[in-house]
């Protein structure tokens, strides 16, 4: 927390001065926009992934700062920017399997920026998107706005410009030449691919140091409010676990991991990602599985995770979208149902830029691209999502998460049901997840009322219902 010192002086004569007890120096704590952070906040939070590239025609700070407000609207209380940070020239990816050194047309080379991944300075900001004041715009327009900002963090390698290559090249992996090394798949001892970037090595306590110093910078000068830490699992958890309690001693952080790794949320990490539960998503959406096989992986993190352990729910994110494909193409007519499922699960739902203006192609990841900013079917779907989130404790989801419940239905392998209740207060999500219409019985009472999905819904008598293939309803307590 920045204070301000004051010194409070009269402007008496010297002599009344030495008669008047002496003054003390008041300080006087700056307004805070934002509460710090809390798990009750995480509660009931949306989070947004901004890609500050893509986001605008622009690609800079000061076009996402302006459509912070917005993004209240669709219940989001924690911004993360993807990295921000300066971004290697040398070995800078272009496309395929090509760096800019192989491109032989100057101009051609131009359009190539490289992977947001790859950092030349952890304590700088990238000029393409603006200096270290628009930055702090942003922040102080979110934390305005209800909203707390966490930094993209890639503590496993830096790009191949970093200053450490030359000041600390013993931070890095060497081979059996003494040279730095991309990183290696421990499994194979063989390379990911990531060429652009040297891998750290972390049996050096000293790189301890000097990247837990780099992190306390931005939440010190910056007010940055935590991280999510890329590739979490590949960096020792005891890096973690030790780093964190310093960043704690500024002020309370949150913390996001690049991982299901349940280990890394014991002394370390408040949430993870929910990988494995998106590609069932994505499975089930293309007949490759059916709801049983959903219905497997809640039983197993029910036994596998801590009881406040939690998970980011997502049907995209940036690696999905522009590796493995749209919303659209992945999931197709099952989409809606599994944006309303992200919401209605415990945990934490992601909203990735454009993903809120329908957007139906996959961003370039080396190159200048533009989201649309057209509002079609799924800005109102997640405003409405947004504000069943953010309003009953029903949907919690974070460290004390509301209670889920499967419910029994006659048509277990394609449609999906359950409960979530907390305080009194219960949603109910069902689906037809298959492609197919369904008829099946489901035992619901007259107390619930549809809230948003299937627009004809009414609770029968006979407990018999009819759903269309990726027809789903979310039920709220009248």
């Amino acid at each position: 927390m920045k204070k301000i010192s004051i010194l409070l002086m009269g402007l008496l004569t010297l002599a009344s001065c030495k008669n008047e007890p002496e003054q003390p120096v008041a300080e006087v704590q700056e307004e805070q926009l934002i509460a710090p952070v809390t798990n009750e906040a995480m509660e009931s939070a949306v989070i947004y992934e901004a890609n500050i590239r893509q986001y605008s025609p622009e690609g800079t700070f000061d076009a996402f700062t302006k459509d912070i407000p917005q993004l209240k609207d669709l219940g989001v209380k924690v911004i993360w920017l993807m990295p921000v940070y300066p971004i290697s020239e040398v070995k800078r990816k272009a496309t395929g399997d090509l760096s800019v050194e192989d491109i032989e047309d100057p101009e051609e080379r131009k359009k190539y920026l490289g992977s947001y991944y790859a950092i030349a300075d952890y304590t700088e900001v990238n000029p393409e998107f603006g200096n270290k004041k628009d930055l702090d715009e942003l922040v102080e327009a979110a934390h305005a706005n209800g909203m707390y900002v966490i930094l993209d963090w890639v503590a496993n390698h830096t790009g191949w410009d970093h200053a450490w290559l030359e000041e600390h090249p013993e931070f890095y992996t060497q081979n059996e030449k003494g040279e730095p090394v991309d990183p290696l798949n421990p499994a194979t001892g063989e390379s990911w691919g990531w060429t652009d970037v040297a891998d750290l090595n972390y049996d050096n306590k000293e790189l301890w140091e000097a990247m837990t110093a780099e992190m306390e910078y931005w939440i010190e000068e910056h007010d940055i409010d935590g991280f999510r830490a890329d590739v979490a699992g590949e960096v020792p958890t005891e890096f973690w676990e030790q780093a964190v309690p310093r960043l704690q001693e500024i002020k309370p952080v949150f913390m996001l991991a690049e991982s299901e790794d349940k280990d890394l949320f014991y002394n370390a990490f408040d949430m993870g990602y929910n990988w494995e539960g998106h590609h069932i998503k994505n499975q089930i959406a293309q007949g490759k599985a059916t709801v049983e096989a959903w219905d497997e992986y809640m039983k197993k993190i029910d036994t596998t995770y801590q009881e406040d352990d939690y998970l980011m729910n997502f049907v995209t994110n940036h690696d999905e979208n522009s590796w493995n494909g749209t919303v659209r193409e992945r999931m197709g007519e099952a989409a809606e149902a599994m944006v309303a499922l992200t919401y209605s699960i415990p945990g934490m739902p992601l909203i990735y830029s454009g993903q809120e203006y329908d957007m139906d192609k996959r961003l370039k990841f080396f190159e200048k691209d533009s989201i649309p900013k057209t509002k079609g079917t799924m800005w109102p779907l997640l405003e409405k999502l947004g504000q069943l989130k953010t309003s009953t404790p029903a949907l919690h989801g974070a460290k004390e998460a509301a209670d889920y419940n499967r419910l029994k239905t006659s048509a277990d392998k394609q449609v999906l049901a359950f409960e979530r209740t907390k305080d009194g207060e219960r949603i109910i999500y069902v689906a037809n997840l298959s492609d197919k219409p369904v008829d099946f019985q489901l035992e619901l009472d007259e107390d619930l009322a549809p809230y948003i999905g299937k627009s004809d819904f009414k609770i029968q008598e006979n407990d018999q219902y009819h759903f269309a293939a990726w027809e789903y309803v979310i039920l709220a307590d009248n």
